[in-house]
């Protein structure tokens, strides 16, 4: 797997996991709030039997913590469009997590053209409920025990979080100014105590296989936003699974993925 910082600020940082064989349409993955694009890393390994794949750090996240713009799920979305053309990637497989799923929309709303498929993940945007006290904590939290805490909330209440993982996101909020950049983009996600929410008919109407994967036990965004989307998109529910399927049921989101692209 490559690692790319980005030259001159042209596109953002990403890890680049090349497929076995030759392929022209790579999978895009784009990560969720306070998350970086290590997060995608056993779903690129996965991946990559059929499929290369790019994971991308958003602005204000791991190594593009000092992007020139940083904010909104809108703001995110030009740069990933942006990092896009720098790469000259004509036409990708588009898949976003939380915020990620936010920005991935908005980038196939602008940009229809590009996307061959686009799969959400427990999306933001897709209505107006969020625990918005638990990201604001998150943002904010250093301390790896305290870190422990909250991300139990993030996943399904069976699920065994990995040990490491509390320690590894403290020590990233440890980079001068990783506090403050999450918290001032928190403010912009949530207006208030709700999320502003994503235009779902225009979504729908896009002429692109579109897949939205949630879990039942999600503690961040309610499964109930994934009730009575249009019928043209494909929704799949999963039981005792939290708001990181990737993570929780990696076989199946990288079935479903891969099934998006046109992969079996």
């Amino acid at each position: 797997m490559t690692d790319l910082r980005p030259a001159a600020q042209t596109h953002l940082p990403f890890n680049d996991q090349s497929a076995s064989g030759t392929d022209e349409t790579p999978v895009i993955l784009l990560h969720g709030f306070g998350g970086d694009r290590q997060t995608w890393q056993n779903t690129q390994t996965a991946l990559s039997a059929k499929k290369r794949s790019l994971a991308f750090d958003l602005p204000g996240h791991g190594e593009a913590l000092d992007w020139p713009r940083i904010g909104n799920a809108g703001i995110a979305a030009k740069a990933v469009s942006q990092s896009l053309d720098a790469l000259d990637l004509a036409k990708v497989n588009l898949v976003g997590h939380s915020m990620g799923g936010a920005v991935a929309a908005l980038v196939a709303l602008r940009d229809p053209d590009r996307i061959a498929s686009l799969t959400l993940l427990a999306p933001g945007g897709f209505g107006p409920e969020i625990n918005h006290r638990l990201l604001r904590r998150y943002a904010t939290t250093t301390d790896t025990e305290g870190m422990e805490v909250l991300l139990e909330q993030f996943f399904g209440w069976e699920f065994r979080l990995p040990k490491y993982l509390a320690r590894s996101v403290a020590e990233s909020r440890a980079k001068p100014g990783a506090t403050a950049t999450l918290e001032a983009i928190v403010e912009e996600i949530v207006d208030g105590s709700v999320q502003k929410t994503l235009p779902r008919d225009e979504l729908a109407a896009l002429n692109m296989p579109i897949k939205v994967i949630w879990g039942t036990q999600d503690r961040v965004l309610p499964t109930r936003q994934a009730h009575k989307l249009p019928g043209i998109v494909a929704t799949h529910i999963f039981e005792r699974v939290g708001h990181m399927p990737h993570l929780e049921i990696p076989n199946e989101v990288t079935r479903l993925i891969l099934q998006n692209a046109g992969e079996r």
